[in-house]
């Protein structure tokens, strides 16, 4: 089913991950489920903006046998403000700040030029803010987040209208800059994510993620990068390898929405891309994922392109201090995938998470989009 929100105002369609109405609890409605359309009342409507702040999430992709297609959202999050300016400056923050390019190469810079250019105009002078806490070129979405994050930004301050309903227009500019959909359709709606090609544009699914689900972590000190990991690869693939992970997929697939999580042991099982980046390119890869499931892991794979690994476990479902007497294994996953790493001589950091069911929101605009809309942000409230 397509994300069908019922609105062309892109802004709205992007805030729905976060957007609440004053007094509500409940989550804000997934991207498969209908959405409310925005109130038209507002004094000062949806138009140009003089700035913004947007948040995006970190992201896993592959997931085991899900190569390009099957991608997850993570609780890590970087953060944009895009203003209008006399004069351009870009600065980064946090994670691959001595790094990331601060001019027009930069992957936000890529998306705020498609944005504009979806809206017709000219990219105005902006003054660009990158706080960033997702690891950059680990195999977490940095890119992605990057690319959504100043579309994002640049629809707001274009004030331009995107089709929703339909037709995923965001998630076409996305993937089509990032040529494949299993970081950023996750980056977009949240979740877990399905994402094909099909019918001359992207398209997505969205997933159950049981509760009570958490990812661990193991975030080498070296970073990876995407197109060498891509260049290992072979450009044929046998039949055999090409059974073995559409059914893995399939399964994958299976234990989310049943919530079977030790199912994963077997569903993240691959042959298209982890034992060639694991034997040329990352010797911490399969023994960090023994030792993981060793120490109760339900499941453990590479993490996008990589380095970074990543092991699923349960148990977050209640009181921290008596789940831990037997019920919770993260702590034991994590000190099994740091030392099995030591002893392969990679170092890096751990760092547990849990999937996250919100993606890209606005969290600040100004002028507001609305009276009657708030956006919760942690823990506050913010006019949109």
């Amino acid at each position: 089913m397509l994300h069908d929100v019922g609105t062309k105002l892109a802004v709205a369609a992007l805030a729905t991950a976060l957007v609440y109405y004053v007094g509500s609890k409940k989550p804000a409605p997934g991207p498969t489920q209908p959405v409310r359309p925005p109130r038209k009342d507002s004094h000062t409507g949806f138009g140009p903006k003089d700035s913004v702040t947007v948040r995006v999430p970190a992201t896993t992709a592959n997931m085991g046998p899900g190569f390009d297609s099957i991608g997850m959202a993570l609780d890590i999050w970087n953060e944009l403000t895009v203003e209008r300016a006399d004069e351009f400056s870009f600065v980064n923050e946090g994670e691959g700040s001595d790094v990331l390019p601060t001019d027009e190469t930069n992957l936000v810079v890529v998306g705020l030029k498609a944005a504009f250019k979806a809206a017709g105009q000219e990219m105005p002078t902006l003054r660009i803010l990158c706080r960033n806490r997702i690891p950059f070129a680990r195999g977490l979405g940095s890119s992605s987040a990057g690319i959504v994050a100043g579309i994002i930004a640049g629809l707001v301050i274009a004030g331009h209208e995107l089709s929703v309903y339909g037709k995923e227009e965001l998630l076409q500019i996305a993937a089509g800059i990032e040529g494949h959909p299993d970081n950023v359709a996750p980056c977009i709606y949240g979740g877990l994510q399905l994402g094909i090609f099909t019918d001359n544009r992207w398209y997505s699914s969205r997933v159950q993620i049981p509760d009570g689900m958490q990812c661990v972590l193991f975030i080498p000190e070296t970073t990876g990068k995407t197109s060498t990991a891509r260049a290992i690869l072979p450009a044929k693939i046998d039949r055999a390898d090409a059974v073995y992970n559409i059914g893995r997929a399939a399964i994958l697939v299976n234990a989310f929405r049943s919530g079977n999580l030790p199912e994963l042991r077997h569903a993240v099982q691959d042959k298209l891309h982890q034992p060639q980046r694991g034997e040329a390119q990352y010797p911490h890869l399969f023994p960090l994922i023994d030792a993981a499931l060793e120490a109760g892991a339900h499941g453990c794979f590479l993490s996008g392109a990589g380095p970074s690994v990543l092991a699923i476990t349960s148990g977050l479902s209640g009181d921290i201090f008596t789940q831990m007497a037997c019920e919770r294994a993260e702590t034991k996953v994590a000190d099994a995938m740091r030392d099995a790493a030591a002893k392969v001589g990679v170092k890096g950091c751990v760092f547990i998470t849990n999937p996250e069911h919100r993606g890209a929101h606005i969290v600040k605009v100004h002028p507001k989009i609305s009276d009657h809309l708030v956006a919760r942000y942690e823990g506050d409230i913010t006019d949109l």
